[in-house]
């Protein structure tokens, strides 16, 4: 049973990092390394300050953590220093806490009720910093082993795609008795953990020991296989049970901007990949940020990955546009009430690293002869048309921000791989995902889908959910019944839906 007066004792303390100047000179992640003995200590403080909330909304899967995870179970085990059982109790409900501890932006916490006045508590509980020290404990003592199925169930399960989602899927099919194999397209297995995410972000051996997990208990992995063009469609349903579609909504929104054209404007993940190929040992990336003026264009996550990169690569300057108003520095209990996902202000690690945010200017031209020289932008105000969609009207005079690159950061369209869909007889929905029916399973007989595929570009943590739950829809669908758990069905949603302007 947690503390109830816990909250009233050491305030909120979130995972300390290391100092800008040290950090931006190598690759390594931006948190502090502490010794273990200190890391628990402190970790074990700030899992006291989980009080007895009666209910606990930070597992509600609709304002806190799809995956229902126990968060005030784990927390008092910690408290009181049973990492062991704690590291037990987090694995039942998630595979890759460390994923999710390092790359979710906690929509636990702005659930937490100590979130609800946090001028009086200091903040919500610290769950995510809590989550990633159990998960690195419990890989220190020796707590993370295979869990190899007892006996096969002689199905054959192929899953497409090797990002969370597709992982999570893999992981629990095997472990109860399906023989599993995830095919990439690319070299090596991760998806956009491996080639998305710096690895400032999150460092890819944490990646690596979940894989050599994975083999034990028995998953296979092949690489460099594009499903659609390598492997037909129907071949590869041919020779399995069932096909589980994880292959991501990777298509990059574009901007219809004069000058588009120009050399040195690129999309995002244009960028970053190659990066992060270069940080894997990969040689040089094409693209590089070193001595350059830089507008990256987008205010989210992928935004920045671009902003940490650039400053890794020792850039010369740096400016963020964003079309959108600055959000407040803190949550209007009237209109933007608790537990709601809170529109406030957000900054990344790389924002405290340097650069210049602009909000509510918007592209309206890139400038130059062969190569881009300036992005035009204009002052704007974001409203929305009878149809509901958004546009930015021109609200000042334009000026240029001088520029040798621009990365394009405005978000994802849905699917790619359009062949793959087609063997299938799949094709996109009007959001440019992949639907399916409430058993995850789209319109072609043994086909499931799962994660971004299926949502659109979205959070780990959800992609994580979705995997496990179309795992167990595989299974029953497969045997005719599951044990295995179902934390989100296909049409839940965060509560999180508001109007931004």
């Amino acid at each position: 049973m947690p503390d109830p007066r816990g909250f009233l004792g050491p305030a909120r303390a979130s995972t300390p990092m290391r100092p800008v100047s040290e950090r931006i000179a190598d690759w390594q992640e931006v948190y502090a390394e502490l010794p273990s003995d200190q890391r628990k200590s402190e970790v074990s403080e700030q899992a006291s300050r989980c009080m007895d909330c009666g209910i606990p909304y930070c597992h509600a899967g609709l304002s806190g953590c799809p995956l229902g995870n126990l968060i005030p179970d784990w927390n008092d085990l910690v408290r009181r220093d049973d990492w062991s059982l704690a590291a037990d109790r987090l694995h039942e409900t998630n595979n890759f806490p460390e994923f999710t501890g390092r790359l979710c932006p906690a929509p636990c916490e702005t659930a937490c009720v100590l979130a609800l006045s946090s001028h009086l508590s200091s903040g919500s509980v610290a769950i995510k910093r809590i989550e990633a020290a159990i998960a690195d404990t419990a890989w220190e003592i020796g707590s993370v082993r295979p869990q190899i199925p007892s006996a096969s169930s002689g199905a054959e399960v192929a899953i497409v795609g090797s990002g969370p989602a597709g992982l999570a899927a893999a992981q629990q099919l095997t472990r109860v008795g399906h023989r599993v194999t995830v095919f990439e397209r690319h070299d090596r297995i991760g998806g956009l953990l491996r080639y998305g995410i710096p690895d400032f972000k999150i460092a890819k051996h944490h990646i690596d020991r979940r894989l050599d997990q994975m083999r034990a208990e028995g998953t296979e992995f092949v690489t460099e296989c594009d499903v659609g063009a390598d492997l037909a469609a129907s071949e590869l349903l041919s020779i399995h049970d069932a096909v589980v579609l994880a292959i991501g909504a990777g298509r990059a929104r574009d901007v219809d901007v004069p000058g588009r054209e120009l050399i040195g404007v690129h999309p995002a993940m244009d960028y970053l990949v190659p990066a992060n190929r270069e940080c894997a040992g990969d040689g040089p990336s094409g693209i590089s940020a070193a001595g350059k003026n830089v507008v990256i264009i987008g205010g989210g996550d992928t935004g920045a990955d671009c902003l940490g990169t650039v400053h890794r690569q020792g850039a010369a300057s740096i400016v963020e546009l964003d079309y959108h108003e600055q959000p407040p520095l803190e949550r209007d209990d009237t209109s933007d009430p608790w537990p709601l996902w809170p529109l406030v202000l957000r900054s990344a690690p790389a924002d405290a690293e340097g650069g210049v945010r602009e909000f509510e200017v918007a592209a309206q031209e890139f400038v130059g002869e062969s190569h881009v020289q300036a992005v035009r932008v204009t002052p704007v105000r974001v409203s929305r048309d009878a149809s509901g969609r958004r546009i930015a009207e021109p609200v000042g005079a334009a000026f240029d921000v001088p520029c040798d690159l621009v990365f394009l950061a405005v978000g994802f369209l849905g699917v790619e791989r359009s062949g793959l869909l087609r063997g299938f007889g799949l094709e996109p929905s009007s959001r440019g995902v992949i639907a399916c029916g409430r058993d995850w399973q789209t319109s072609c007989p043994g086909v499931f889908v799962c994660g971004d595929a299926h949502r659109g570009a979205s959070l780990v943590v959800w992609a994580v959910a979705e995997g496990r739950s179309v795992a167990c829809a595989v299974d029953r669908y497969l045997t005719g019944a599951s044990t295995l758990p179902s934390p989100v069905h296909p049409g839940a949603l965060p509560l999180v839906i508001r109007n931004r302007n």
